[in-house]
């Protein structure tokens, strides 16, 4: 899908009313680094079709929009969602990756996410195995009970161990949910079936969810 150009005429038939979360550039065609955001917002359109309508905005030709955004600087990002502004990202340049967590909220869940509840449930019923993917130091300091450690740069090449055995599922967490969910998915692509903790290890402990401290007792 083609990032489209959307103006004051068509904005609420475009956005507001639009059934898919909408995010939008703001731009103008003078803006260098607004030119340097265009490839990676068009790249983004096409991956995430069906999923996020992406639009640009041209704060000069639309200047009512722009001020009812309260754009003071360009590139500036908002994603809207069900008429509803959700995010604002009006720091210039932002990259793939800050795009993406912008619209984490808003994306369809992967199959692979499993909240920190859901986590639990499946510990309880011997489910799932945690596997903490942080460094040694963090996994020795503090983890979800049963844990194994894994550390990041040996997920890969230790995939064999983290296939699905005795109806238990590996689930992946970090510190945070990115790292967990950008290896679970490169697995995923390979055939290696495993989840991964929404929200991460911080959410977990958020939630009021046991945390294992010391020395791991196995």
């Amino acid at each position: 899908m083609a990032v489209s150009l959307v103006g004051e005429a068509n904005f609420e038939a475009e956005v507001v009313r639009s059934e898919l979360p909408v995010l939008i550039d703001f731009y103008a065609d003078w803006c260098q680094p607004c030119r340097m955001q265009s490839p990676i917002l068009d790249q983004l359109s096409q991956e995430l079709e069906g999923k996020v309508k992406i639009v640009k905005v041209n704060v000069d030709q639309s200047p009512r929009l722009a001020a009812a955004f309260q754009v003071q600087a360009i590139p500036m990002l908002a994603v809207v969602h069900r008429g509803e502004v959700v995010a604002i990202w009006n720091r210039g340049l932002a990259d793939k990756k800050t795009i993406l967590r912008l619209l984490e909220p808003v994306l369809p869940r992967s199959a692979m996410a499993i909240e920190a509840k859901e986590l639990a449930v499946l510990l309880r019923e011997k489910r799932a195995i945690p596997v903490d993917i942080r460094d040694e130091a963090s996994f020795r300091r503090n983890r979800i009970p049963g844990a194994i450690h894994i550390p990041l740069d040996s997920v890969e090449a230790r995939a064999a161990e983290l296939l699905p055995k005795g109806g238990r599922i590996k689930v992946l967490y970090s510190r945070t949910e990115s790292e967990a969910k950008e290896i679970a998915e490169k697995l995923q692509k390979k055939g290696v079936e495993v989840g991964y903790l929404v929200g991460g290890l911080l959410h977990w402990e958020a939630d009021g969810f046991e945390v294992e401290r010391g020395e791991p007792k196995n």
